[in-house]
């Protein structure tokens, strides 16, 4: 039995670390960080990026002396050498994320691009049909304030606000109310609409189309690559060597 750590006075086995990343919820993580590690393996870097990413590392901890740097390095276990690592680890990921996905942005944006759209809208919910008709007809043919019929009638939290919701991106409301909001003019307002155990009178009030700025582009670079990650993990192989038990045992 190899002792591998020594946490104040309980020594942790080699064998012993597996089972206890599993007990603590920390195996999944681990694993998707060895799948990350090797899929930047190859990613270099210049002096130049090192040491900018070595800088910014040090700031973000509060790493401003070589005392502090020393400390955080030792309880850590690790090296100098090891912390350049962890310091570039984001650069090199973000390279990575670039290189592979970066030139599918522009086709994944239009395939997207239906759910990213935003929309602010009002709305009123209840449960009594009669209610929501004639509720309907006071905003409709007597010009009556939508606001102030959502604050008295309106039976969700959206009373609060007289009715006004988002903007939210269009994948938010529910599929029904999705639906409509995406071919509404705004000001347009709908008749009475059944939704689960709801009658909702629905208003658009302004369509916000989504943009392929750098935000977006960081987002669904950041899209794929969870996407490539959680299908690599389920994919990979994870063998348990002999003398290392199985967190899958019962």
């Amino acid at each position: 039995m190899t002792p591998i750590i020594q946490v104040g006075d309980l020594i942790i086995l080699a064998q012993e670390l597996v089972p206890m990343l599993a007990s603590y919820n920390l195996l999944p993580q681990f694993l998707q960080g060895v799948i990350i590690d090797q899929a930047i393996a190859s990613i270099e870097s210049t002096d130049e990026e090192i040491a900018i990413a070595r800088q910014k590392f040090l700031e973000k901890h509060q790493l401003t002396t070589e005392e502090a740097c020393h400390a955080w390095i030792k309880q850590r276990g690790l090296s100098p050498n090891q912390l350049d690592e962890i310091a570039l680890h984001d650069l090199k990921l973000e390279k990575y994320k670039t290189t592979t996905w970066g030139h599918q942005i522009e086709s994944y944006f239009l395939q997207r691009k239906d759910k990213l759209d935003r929309v602010l809208y009002s709305l009123i919910r209840v449960q009594d049909a009669g209610l929501a008709q004639e509720l309907y007809f006071r905003i409709h043919d007597d010009s009556q304030p939508f606001v102030e019929l959502a604050r008295e009638y309106s039976q969700g939290q959206e009373a609060q606000t007289g009715g006004l919701i988002g903007p939210v991106e269009l994948n938010t409301p529910h599929p029904i109310l999705a639906r409509m909001l995406s071919i509404s003019q705004p000001g347009q307002i709908w008749a009475p609409t059944r939704v689960g155990e709801w009658y909702v009178i629905l208003r658009l009030e302004k369509f916000l189309p989504a943009k392929l700025d750098e935000s977006m582009r960081q987002r669904l670079l950041n899209e794929m690559f969870t996407t490539w990650l959680q299908e690599t993990l389920q994919k990979t192989p994870v063998r348990f060597l002999p003398g290392t038990e199985s967190p899958t045992n019962d």
